[in-house]
C-alpha cells in the first residue's frame, strides 16, 4: 500500500580519511527517508494493518533508494538498517508496524538476499530530533566491521500527524575496523549469524 509521502530525503555518506588516515576505497553509507501521514495519528487502532502494509510499500521503495544513491549492483550491498520516528500524535507501536512485520523482504530484494534480521530502532518524537539508523551486515549478523549507523535528522518531520521512516544501506563497513570477529571472506550467509 502506498502511503500518503510528504517528503523523500535522500543522503549519502562519504569517509575518507579517519584519524590522519586515509580510507580507500572511501567507506559509504546512503539513508533513503520518507515523511508520511500517520493514518492512526490521534487514534487508538486495535488492527495496525494499514501500517503494516505501508511498511512492505517502503522497505522496497527506501532500499531501491538508497542502492540508487550508492550506485552499485544490489549485491554489493554489505550492511543494512530500518528505523522509524512517530510524531507525537501517534504511538510507538506505530513505527513497529512499519518497520517489524513485513518491510524486511522487499528491503532484502533490494540488496540481493539479506539472511541476517535487519537492525532497527523506533521512537516518538518531533521536528528537528535526530533519528538514529543502526546498521549491521546484510548476511551474518556476527561481522563486527559492519556494527555501525547513521544518523538522519529533518528539520521540519515529523510533524504531530506524520511517521518519518528511514533505510541506509552500505557497501562498505566502519572505516579501519580492529576490532577482531568473523571477517566478510568468511560468511557463509545461511543461518543470517556467520
Amino acid at each position: 500500500m502506498k502511503p500518503e509521502i510528504r517528503k523523500i530525503t535522500v543522503i549519502v555518506e562519504e569517509t575518507h580519511s579517519e584519524i590522519s588516515k586515509e580510507i580507500s576505497p572511501p567507506t559509504r553509507k546512503a539513508a533513503a527517508v520518507a515523511v508520511i501521514l500517520n493514518p492512526y495519528a490521534g487514534l487508538y487502532k486495535e488492527d495496525l494493518s494499514e501500517l503494516m502494509a505501508i511498511g512492505e510499500y517502503l522497505g522496497g521503495f527506501l532500499g531501491a533508494r538508497c542502492v540508487k544513491a550508492l550506485g552499485i549492483n544490489p549485491e554489493a550491498a554489505e550492511s543494512y538498517g530500518k528505523s522509524a520516528m512517530v510524531g507525537e500524535l501517534g504511538e510507538l507501536e506505530h513505527a513497529a508496524a512499519i518497520l517489524h512485520p513485513k518491510l524486511g523482504a522487499p528491503l532484502r530484494k533490494e540488496v540481493a538476499q539479506g539472511a541476517a534480521l535487519v537492525p532497527s530502532t523506533k521512537k516518538v518524537g518531533g521536528m528537528g530530533q535526530t533519528l538514529d539508523i543502526p546498521l549491521g551486515h546484510k548476511d551474518a549478523a556476527y561481522v563486527r566491521s559492519h556494527f555501525d549507523g547513521m544518523e538522519v535528522r529533518l528539520s521540519d518531520a515529523p510533524k504531530g500527524n506524520e511517521i518519518m521512516v528511514a533505510v541506509a544501506v552500505t557497501d562498505s563497513g566502519r572505516p579501519l575496523p580492529r576490532v577482531g570477529g568473523l571477517e566478510t571472506k568468511d560468511i557463509k550467509g545461511e543461518d543470517g549469524l556467520r
